[in-house]
This record gives structure tokens, C-alpha cells and sequence, in this order.
């Protein structure tokens, strides 16, 4: 694997402190794309696609230093994590943030998890509106939202309508993502309404997570094919298909991400990669870097459009 070119980051003198390179990762087997049947041949251009760090990947640190390990490492910009660190919620914040560093914000994840049902109150459809609201501020393209929670009746019963409602508001676009079934004694049961995946529902746009299709045992590839053009935004982790939700360096689970990556970039995906992976456990920041920048050479090397054999179809 080609080493990650690292950008030098401007940190400020109060919080800067002694950082180790991050180790060059060993090169990954490059895999076969896997196609549809049929699928033309084609000379494809350089995809167009943006490969961003979501701040939920730097955790327990704070959305600052995501930002600064993002601009340090070369990433080409970041998903904010709306959680409970106030930077994260707040708009000035943010933007100082990114002309700091010198990155824009590409994506806006809403606070639609468990742990952040009370950030930026509790009406789901406010959440949505206060999301827009900040991404359209600060220019970023789309708002990455979960369905809603089973419980989350009346919320659940409106959200496909709803959603397409506030997409024709906005530029802005509203990238449902796909969760995942909860499986106990061999039975799965669904904790989100109208389902935990977005595919058969009518939503213009959608978010693809790979850690998400691991625990969902569902295949990336075939997704992506049905989604077509709904399919704008993707969250690049691994699993290895166990009940529990990862977010592996991509290329260390059993999901096909080397596969999904040639097949948008053969199809001209212009929409948002964002590496979403868990460094809780990283010993130090070097660690995490380190993951970090793995995850990034592994996405940059097999999204290349390949010169030849391609899939015809435009994403994004």
C-alpha cells in the first residue's frame, strides 16, 4: 500500500504535543470487482468522490482533534457527529474549525442515536430541521439520518413522507442509512420502523455502512446495484458478520470492501466516502493515527476507476 501523504496540520501551541508517524500498512490483496452479469466494459475516468473522516471515528477524542488528525493525515474533509461534545452542536464552532484547518465539513451525521436523544432536544423532526439548518450554514452537502426507533411511533409513521418533504426544501440532501435487524436465540427483530433497511422504502438518497451490513449479514455489493443512484454517500468499515456493530479498519473484516469501492468508482460515484471506524481501543494517538491512515490508504487504493472492465452506471 502506497504511504499516506500528511499534510501538515496548524495546531494550536496550547494543544500541540508530540505525534508518532503513523506506520506504512501493509499493502492489501487487490480483489476482483464484482459485477452484475451482463455488465458492459468501458474506459472509466478518475472518480470525483470526496473520502472524508467522521468524527465519531476519533472517539474518545474530541470533534477538535478529528479535525486536526483529518487535515494532518490528508483527508479530504469530515462528517460531524452531532454528540454530546458542545463543539460538535455548535455551528461558530465548527466553522472556525474548518478555517483552522483548512478542510470543509462534508456531511452532517443528525443525533438520532440512543446516546444522543436528548442533544438538540428531543422532537426528532426538530433535530432534522436544526441538522439542515447547520449544513446548509456551513455548506455541507448531505445530513446522514437513522430511520426511526420502533417506539418513535407517530415520528415512524411520517418519516419516508416526511423526509421527501424536506428534501424538496433544501439543496440539502437527506441520506437515510442502513441499520441492521437484532438477533437473540437464533430470532431477529427489527428496532427501527419502517425497516432497518432503506432499500425497498422511497427515499431519493441513501447512506450505505458497511459495519452496518456485517451485522445485517446483507451484501454491500447487491445494495449498492439496487440503490443505483439513490446510493450517495457511504460509510467504509468492516466486520466479520457477528451481532455486534465493529466499525473494523476497512480490509480487516469479511465485508467486501475492496469490492464495493471499484464498483462506484468504475460507475462514476461522485457522492461522500466517510471512514467510520472504532479507535476506542487505540493505546495512544500514534495507534490511532495509525489506524486511521490504514483506513485511508485502503480506501483511496481500490477506489480507482480501473481502465477497463467497468460497470456503466452513474452513482450520486
Amino acid at each position: 500500500m502506497p504511504p499516506v501523504a500528511m499534510a501538515p496540520a496548524r495546531v494550536p501551541p496550547e494543544r500541540a504535543a508530540p505525534v508518532a508517524a503513523a506506520p506504512e500498512a501493509a499493502r492489501p490483496p487487490r480483489s476482483a470487482v464484482v459485477l452484475p452479469r451482463g455488465a458492459p466494459a468501458h474506459a472509466s475516468l478518475p472518480p470525483s468522490a470526496r473520502v472524508a473522516l467522521s468524527t465519531a471515528s476519533t472517539y474518545p477524542e474530541s470533534t477538535a482533534s478529528a479535525f486536526e488528525m483529518a487535515a494532518r493525515l490528508g483527508y479530504d474533509g469530515v462528517e460531524i457527529m452531532v454528540w454530546t461534545d458542545p463543539v460538535s452542536q455548535d455551528p461558530e464552532a465548527l466553522r472556525r474549525l474548518v478555517d483552522y484547518h483548512g478542510i470543509p465539513i462534508l456531511a452532517i451525521h443528525a443525533p438520532c442515536l440512543l446516546l444522543t436523544q436528548r442533544v438538540w432536544g428531543t422532537d426528532p423532526w426538530a433535530k432534522l430541521v436544526r441538522a439542515r439548518a447547520v449544513a446548509e450554514t456551513l455548506g455541507a452537502p448531505t445530513v446522514v439520518v437513522h430511520p426511526p426507533f420502533r417506539w418513535q411511533r407517530d415520528y415512524a409513521r411520517e418519516f419516508v413522507t416526511g423526509i421527501e418533504r424536506m428534501a424538496g426544501e433544501t439543496d440539502v440532501r437527506f441520506a437515510v442509512e442502513n441499520m441492521f435487524p437484532l438477533r437473540a436465540r437464533g430470532r431477529e427483530v427489527s428496532a427501527y420502523a419502517p425497516d432497518w433497511s432503506p432499500v425497498d422504502d422511497d427515499y431519493a438518497h441513501v447512506t450505505l455502512d458497511l459495519s452496518h451490513t456485517s451485522v445485517s449479514r446483507s451484501d454491500p455489493v447487491a445494495m449498492a446495484g439496487v440503490l443505483g443512484e439513490r446510493l450517495v454517500h457511504v460509510h467504509m468499515a468492516d466486520g466479520v458478520g457477528s451481532a455486534k456493530d465493529e466499525h473494523l479498519v476497512p480490509g480487516r473484516g469479511t465485508q467486501l470492501c475492496a469490492e464495493l469501492l471499484e464498483l462506484l468508482a468504475t460507475g462514476g460515484f461522485d457522492g461522500t466516502i466517510v471512514v467510520e471506524i472504532n479507535t476506542r481501543r487505540a493505546e495512544s494517538r500514534a495507534q490511532r493515527e495509525a489506524d486511521l491512515a490504514e483506513a485511508l490508504a485502503f480506501t483511496r487504493l481500490h477506489f480507482a476507476a480501473p481502465s477497463a472492465a467497468g460497470l456503466h452506471h452513474t452513482y450520486g
